[in-house]
Order: structure tokens, then C-alpha cells, then sequence
């Protein structure tokens, strides 16, 4: 099956948002070499070099990356890196992490549900899972790369002298940003998996579930069975 065949109609758009997401990095970067803050430009190439990354993955691993699972990747890295960091929206927003924390959740409640997918078509593994199950093991996955993530906050505050934790409502620990990135990050993932479960008890697919499908469409060869 060719790349052309599971295009979706509207994977146009979906490239052109992504590309309009990555010029505006681009000209972050020009800007900040015209005013020679060196500084702020190698930090916009590293993150201009992450967007690229899934198109790169999808190359270089040949894996067919549905344009929604691409265009939403950039978009969070442009989000949480080039706005929060560098356009200083985590000082500007207060809410702004926490609707960050609370999207990862909610995308990372996505990706457990594609790893369920992933091990359900698995022909080494005979799985038949239940929509209950789907749903809890994707939530316990987005909570516990949200709790991993907060663990690798405090380290990097700790040892390198960043200020990942933003250290809200003037508590110098830390702890209560900590706690409200946690809660958030479990909101996201109970309304992704929540949902993803009524729709697949209902036998209905959600948005979700078809880019799901549409990656194991595109890759044949990862979810062959034998």
C-alpha cells in the first residue's frame, strides 16, 4: 500500500499549519541573530530541530506519521518551547502551563491508547483487551510519564539551578506547582480516556481512534499479524 493511498483529504491543511508553526520559528531565529542574542538562537535552532524530528522519525524509520499526529507534536513543541520559553508566556500567562500540562495529559492519554493498539496487533502477543482495560492503562500511563516528568523537574531545578518549576502562587519548593501540573495532567488524561472509553463501548470510533487507525493502516508491516 503507497503513502498516497491513506492520505487523508485534509492532510494539506494540516502540513500547511505545521509549516506556517515552523516558519514562525524560523523568523524567531532571524530576529534573534539580527539583534545577536546568541544566546536565545541556538536555544530556537534546537527548537526548530524538534519539530523537525517527526518528519525525520517518519523518514528515517520509514513509518507512515499521519499529518494530525505531526501537526499536533509541532504545535506543543511551539507552545511549550518557543512561546513559554523563549516569548516568555509562562511569566505573561499565569494558566499558561497548567492548559500545557493539562493538553500533555490528554496526549498522552493518546499515546497509551496507541501502545495498547500497538501490542493488541502485536503477532508475538495474543491480546484481546477490553475497552475498560484500554482506557486504564492509558490513563495510568499519561499520570505516570506526568509524574516522571515532575520528578526530572525537581532534578534539573536541584542540580543544574534551572527554574523548570515555576514556583506558583510565591511557593519558593515549588510544591504547589508541582501538585497542580499532577492534577492537571490527570484531568487531561481522564477526559481523553474517558471518552475514548464511551466510544469504544458504544462501537463508534472517536477523531482519536481513526488517526490511530490511520497509523496502523500505514504501516503494515509493524502490525502484520502471523
Amino acid at each position: 500500500m503507497s503513502e498516497v493511498e491513506h492520505k487523508p483529504p485534509d492532510q494539506t491543511v494540516h502540513r500547511w499549519l505545521t509549516l506556517i508553526l515552523q516558519l514562525i520559528i524560523l523568523a524567531g531565529l532571524g530576529l534573534s541573530i539580527y539583534t545577536q542574542q546568541w544566546l536565545n538562537a541556538a536555544t530556537i535552532t534546537g527548537i526548530l530541530l524538534l519539530t523537525l524530528l517527526p518528519r525525520l522519525a517518519s523518514k528515517r524509520l520509514t513509518l507512515y506519521i499521519p499529518a494530525e499526529f505531526e501537526l499536533i507534536a509541532v504545535a506543543f513543541i511551539f507552545s511549550a518551547l518557543f512561546l513559554g520559553e523563549i516569548r516568555g508566556y509562562y511569566g505573561r500567562l499565569w494558566w499558561w502551563d497548567i492548559a500545557l500540562h493539562t493538553t500533555s495529559g490528554g496526549l498522552l492519554g493518546i499515546l497509551g491508547v496507541l501502545l495498547v493498539y500497538v501490542l493488541n496487533e502485536n503477532p508475538r502477543i495474543d491480546l484481546h483487551m477490553q475497552p475498560g482495560f484500554v482506557a486504564f492503562f492509558a490513563f495510568c500511563f499519561s499520570v505516570a510519564v506526568g509524574a516522571i516528568w515532575e520528578i526530572f523537574e525537581f532534578a534539573m531545578d536541584e542540580l543544574a539551578g534551572a527554574n523548570m518549576q515555576k514556583h506558583m502562587f510565591d511557593d519558593p519548593s515549588g510544591l504547589t506547582d508541582t501538585m497542580w501540573d499532577l492534577i492537571v495532567d490527570t484531568l487531561g488524561a481522564m477526559v481523553v480516556c474517558v471518552t475514548a472509553y464511551i466510544y469504544m463501548k458504544r462501537g463508534t470510533r472517536s477523531a482519536v481512534e481513526q488517526w490511530i487507525q490511520r497509523f496502523i493502516d500505514g504501516n503494515p508491516k509493524l502490525f502484520r499479524r502471523r
